[in-house]
């Protein structure tokens, strides 16, 4: 819950630090005289940047099991269950986190953590990952996902998504008016924004969400050196994180549904829009990581 708090109070600072630096710019003011309300557009640019990114955070947890159809593990059925049940309750013991939900999805060999708060977070893994890989690898694959429900990575980049989607939302309106204020006469000004605004704003609301992604994408890269490195401490060496990842590497990741590509073990498209980064370069910074 402090997580939370702190996400909304770090979102209105974000909010407050936009009407300061646009009070000290004049620009505040320039949009006044032009007819916007400036106030009621820092309110919306909260409202939908924030909003949305909260609400997605909050309802994470169910939509990853309906959308990956994960099956929760309320009482092992089989050996091999009841291993992957303890292993998790280990390393969340490790890590100084409450035992996550643990769920198993069909497909090919990947994992993901989420949940908004890290005491109630859920853990899943593919058949494919289990069938494929050893008990050690998959412990690694385990260790990294408790990394990422211990380091808040959820909350992390659920904020980081929303302070972009707010810079968006409000710099392509800001700037959509300014481009209004100059196609339109006077006299036409006081009937609302026209044609102009429309366009700029759809224009960039695009392309500065295209630039949004690879900044936060950036973040997801960063994260994941980082839970690679948080499941070498909890299984107490590296080599079990490197062997996992080189397996992944040999094998065909299961394309995770768009909501959940983020907080998988591996994925992402393209060298600027991918959420992790090669698998040579996550196994280059564990081997060169002291200890």
């Amino acid at each position: 819950m402090k997580r939370i708090v702190l996400f909304l109070l770090t979102n209105l600072a974000v909010v407050v630090v936009l009407g300061v630096v646009a009070s000290l710019l004049g620009v505040n003011r320039y949009l006044t005289a032009q007819g916007m309300n400036f106030g009621a557009l820092l309110g919306y640019a909260f409202v939908i940047g924030f909003g949305g990114a909260i609400i997605s955070l909050l309802m994470s947890k169910p939509m990853a099991k309906w959308s990956a159809g994960v099956q929760v593990i309320a009482q092992p059925g089989n050996t091999a269950e009841a291993w992957l049940l303890e292993t998790v309750r280990q390393l969340a013991d490790k890590a100084g986190i409450a035992m996550p939900e643990v769920g198993i999805f069909e497909g090919d060999p990947n994992a993901f953590a989420t949940g908004a708060f890290k005491n109630s977070a859920l853990v899943a893994v593919s058949t494919g990952l289990l069938e494929n890989m050893t008990h050690e690898e998959i412990e690694a694959v385990l260790g990294h996902e408790i990394a990422h429900v211990a380091n808040g990575d959820m909350v992390t980049m659920t904020l980081i998504q929303g302070v972009m989607n707010t810079f968006v939302v409000f710099l392509s309106r800001a700037i959509g008016y300014v481009v209004d204020s100059f196609l339109r006469r006077n006299d036409e000004r006081d009937s609302g924004p026209g044609i102009g605004y429309m366009v700029t704003t759809i224009v960039l609301d695009i392309v500065l969400g295209f630039l949004a992604a690879i900044i936060v994408a950036w973040f997801s890269r960063q994260r994941e050196f980082r839970a690679d490195a948080g499941s070498a401490q909890l299984l107490g060496r590296r080599q079990p994180m490197i062997n996992a990842l080189a397996r992944l590497g040999g094998l065909h990741p299961a394309e995770l549904p768009k909501n959940m590509a983020a907080f998988g073990i591996a994925g992402g498209i393209g060298q600027l829009f991918s959420t992790h980064p090669p698998i040579e370069e996550r196994i280059a910074a564990l081997q060169s990581a002291g200890g």
